[in-house]
């Protein structure tokens, strides 16, 4: 499931690209991509570490973004198993981590149920590059105790989540894929006991040359969004490390 030589041919690397900056990728990322004949690549990649890939190689864009998916997910996972046993040596290049909220686990099935040797290379994900950029930690002993990863990808209009669990005092919440949630998200950790006036920011394109922060409170959420017209990618980060932003210069 994991090595450190070269890729092989008729092998699938599943490889996390860190939360955009390509100074971010770890080496064996940046090796991984330079072997590749094959490249399949998310929208959150950035194209300085596509440009990493042999000038040979393949480049097949398969970004998902909310509401618009250039390929479904099923279709992904035929092509990495028609190039692979095609005797390529393809490269998943997928935004952050692909294990965290990245459908890694699906691709590694997938490839796994057709005999096919598969490479797991993990990545930054986006809260760690958010917390590094903008200088406030994700948990902090006079602070927070804990730190929960949760998706506020919306299905069916409704967000499936443990709300008692998250609304913990002494715990940051970081929320991926929320934007179009906050709503819902803001109302239902109040009605679960938080705080309308607990910390939290919006990060967008966190590591990005054009990253931002929105610091507000959870009361004030969606009024902070739509006055920054917020769009994916951003992250939403809760709870008093949020605080902490101020003391970084």
């Amino acid at each position: 499931m994991s090595g450190g030589g070269a890729l092989r041919p008729g092998t699938v690397a599943l490889v996390g690209a860190g939360p955009g900056n390509p100074e971010l990728l770890t080496l064996r990322a940046y090796r991984l991509i330079q072997q590749a004949d094959v490249l399949l690549y998310d929208n959150l990649v950035s194209p300085e570490i596509v440009a990493f890939a042999p000038a040979s190689a393949e480049r097949i864009y398969v970004g998902k973004s909310a509401g618009k998916h250039t390929l479904p997910q099923e279709a992904i996972c035929r092509l990495l198993t028609i190039k692979a046993k095609d005797g390529l040596r393809v490269v998943r290049l997928k935004g952050g981590d692909p294990f965290v909220f990245g459908r890694g686990g699906e691709e590694m099935e997938a490839l796994l149920a057709n005999d096919i040797s598969v490479e797991i290379v993990p990545g930054i994900t986006a809260a760690l590059g958010a917390a590094a950029g903008f200088g406030f930690p994700l948990t902090h002993r006079d602070h927070a105790q804990s730190c929960v990863f949760v998706t506020g990808h919306l299905k069916d209009s409704s967000i499936d989540l443990n709300w008692k669990a998250l609304a913990q005092p002494n715990q940051t919440i970081v929320v991926y894929m929320g934007v179009t949630g906050l709503d819902i998200i803001a109302r239902e950790l109040q009605v679960a006991g938080l705080p309308g006036d607990t910390p939290a920011a919006l990060i967008h394109k966190a590591t990005w040359i054009d990253q931002a922060i929105y610091p507000t409170t959870l009361k004030q959420l969606v009024q902070t969004a739509e006055a920054h017209a917020v769009q994916p990618p951003t992250l939403l980060v809760i709870g008093s490390v949020v605080g902490l932003i101020r003391q970084v210069e």
